[in-house]
C-alpha cells in the first residue's frame, strides 16, 4: 500500500495556526461534489481486525474477574457485563470462557438452592499477565488521561454520556473500570453530570489549548511545506489497496479536495455550511484524530454512531468512510464493520505502537495457544473432593486467592 499526499499549491486558506477554537470566515464556494468511490477489499487490513472481537472479550473478562474479591466469580454475575463484550448472541457466554483454559479455571459453587454453579477464575500466567498490563496502564495514565480529555474537547459541550464513552473504551485503552479508577484521581479535571435525558454524563472542567492541536497539524511540520501549514491547506496521507483503479475524474475531485482549508477538529465550526467539500473535510478530519485517540488506530463503526450530536456533525456523516477509502478503511470481518486509518498501518504492523498493543499481543497468543491445546485434548476435567469441580492441565493450575498477590488497585496513588 502506497501512500500519497494529494496537496498542490493552493491560495486563499485560512491560517490555521490563528486559534483553534474559532471558526475560519471566508466564502465557501465549494459545494459537495457528488463523487463515489468503491470499496475495495484490502486483505491485509483485515488480518489486522480479524479475531479481535475475540481478543476484547477476553481482555475485559480478565479486567473483571482480577477485580473481584478472590479473583473468582460465577457464571451469572459476569453475564451482566455481557452487553460490553460483543459476543455473537448466538453465543453462550460459558462456552466463550472455556475456549481458552490457559487463562480461565473452572470450578462450581453452590447457590443458595444447592444448585452448582460454573465459577471462573484466572489462571497463573493470565494473572502475571495481568500484573503486567496494570503496571503498564500506571506508568501511562498521564497519556490516558490527555486521550479522555481530547475526545471530551472534540465534543460540542465538552461532554459525552457515559455509555458513549463505554463504547469506546477499549479502543481508547481506557481501564474497564475507568469511572471508578481513574476519574476520581482527577477532580480538577473531570465531574459527573446529570444530562437533560437523565444519564449521567462526563464532563471536561478545564479547556487545555496545549491538547487542542490534531495530530495532522503536529505531523504537518515534518511531512507538509511552510507555507501549506500556513495557509491551512493540510492535506490527509492517502493511500489506497494495491491494484485499486481511481479514475482520473476521481483523482482531480480528490486533488481538489485536499487543497481545500483544514478545519481543526478543536476550533468552532458552527459557521460551516454542511453542503460543502470544505465541510466534508472538517468531518474527515474529526473522524482522523478520534481514530489517533485510540490504541490501534480503529474503532467499530456502530461505536461512532452516537457521536452526532455531540461532535455537531450532519446526518449521514459516516458516509464520509465510504467516499475517502484512502484514508479509511472498512473490514466487513468479524460480522461487523471497522473502521482502520490506513496511514497508522506498513501492511499488518503499526507504525506506532502503544504500550497496550504489545500486552493485548500477548494475551491473543495466550488465546490462540489455549484453543489449540484445547482441540487437542491437553485439558481434562479433575474432580475435587468438595463439591466443586475444577479444570486443569500442567502448568496452568488455577489460583486459590490473588487479591494480595495481584496487589494493585489500578492506577492508585
Amino acid at each position: 500500500m502506497v501512500f500519497l499526499l494529494l496537496l498542490k499549491k493552493g491560495a486563499g486558506c485560512s491560517n490555521f495556526l490563528g486559534g483553534f477554537r474559532t471558526g475560519y470566515n471566508y466564502q465557501q464556494k465549494f459545494s459537495l461534489v457528488n463523487v463515489k468511490l468503491k470499496w475495495a477489499k484490502d486483505r491485509v487490513l483485515d488480518a489486522v481486525v480479524a479475531g479481535q472481537g475475540d481478543l476484547k472479550a477476553a481482555c475485559i473478562l480478565v479486567s473483571i474477574i482480577s477485580s473481584a474479591r478472590g479473583c473468582r466469580l460465577p457464571i451469572y454475575r459476569l453475564r451482566l457485563h455481557r452487553g460490553q463484550l460483543g459476543l455473537p448472541h448466538d453465543l453462550k457466554l460459558s462456552t466463550f470462557i472455556r475456549r481458552y483454559p490457559n487463562i480461565f479455571c473452572e470450578s462450581h459453587v453452590l447457590d443458595s438452592g444447592g444448585t452448582r454453579v460454573p465459577c471462573f477464575q484466572l489462571t497463573a500466567e493470565a494473572l502475571d499477565l495481568r500484573r503486567e498490563e496494570l503496571g503498564i496502564l500506571e506508568r501511562n495514565q498521564i497519556d490516558l488521561v490527555e486521550r479522555l480529555c481530547k475526545l471530551l474537547m472534540l465534543t460540542r459541550d465538552r461532554t459525552l454520556p457515559l455509555q458513549t464513552i463505554d463504547q469506546l473504551r477499549w479502543d481508547m485503552g481506557l481501564p474497564y473500570d475507568y469511572f471508578d479508577s481513574l476519574i476520581p484521581l482527577h477532580p480538577d479535571l473531570f465531574s459527573s453530570v446529570r444530562l437533560p435525558d437523565d444519564r449521567v454524563g462526563l464532563k471536561l472542567q478545564v479547556w487545555d489549548d496545549r491538547l487542542a492541536v490534531s495530530q495532522l497539524q503536529k505531523n504537518a511540520a515534518f511531512q507538509q511545506k511552510e507555507e501549506d501549514m500556513e495557509n491551512g491547506c493540510l492535506a490527509f496521507p492517502v493511500g489506497f489497496t494495491r491494484g485499486f483503479g481511481l479514475k482520473r475524474k476521481c483523482m482531480e475531485w480528490l486533488e481538489e479536495w485536499q487543497r481545500l482549508p483544514y478545519t481543526s477538529p478543536y476550533s468552532d465550526a458552527s459557521d460551516l455550511d454542511p453542503r460543502t467539500d470544505v465541510s466534508e473535510k472538517r468531518i474527515v478530519g474529526v473522524f482522523h484524530e478520534l481514530l489517533h485517540l485510540t490504541v490501534h488506530k480503529r474503532t467499530e463503526r456502530k461505536n461512532v454512531s452516537n457521536l452526532r450530536k455531540p461532535l455537531s456533525l450532519p446526518q449521514k456523516f459516516t458516509r464520509v468512510f465510504e467516499r475517502h477509502p484512502g484514508i479509511f478503511y472498512i473490514s466487513k470481518k468479524g460480522d461487523t464493520q471497522t473502521v482502520v486509518l490506513r496511514e497508522a498501518y506498513d501492511r499488518q504492523q503499526l507504525l506506532h505502537k502503544h504500550p497496550l498493543v504489545d500486552i493485548r499481543g500477548k494475551y491473543a497468543s495466550m488465546m490462540r495457544e489455549g484453543f489449540l491445546d484445547r482441540s487437542r485434548g491437553l485439558y481434562k476435567k479433575t474432580a475435587s473432593s468438595g463439591p466443586e469441580e475444577s479444570m486443569t492441565v500442567h502448568g496452568h493450575e488455577p489460583i486459590d486467592s490473588c487479591e494480595e498477590d495481584l496487589g494493585c488497585d489500578l492506577l492508585s496513588e
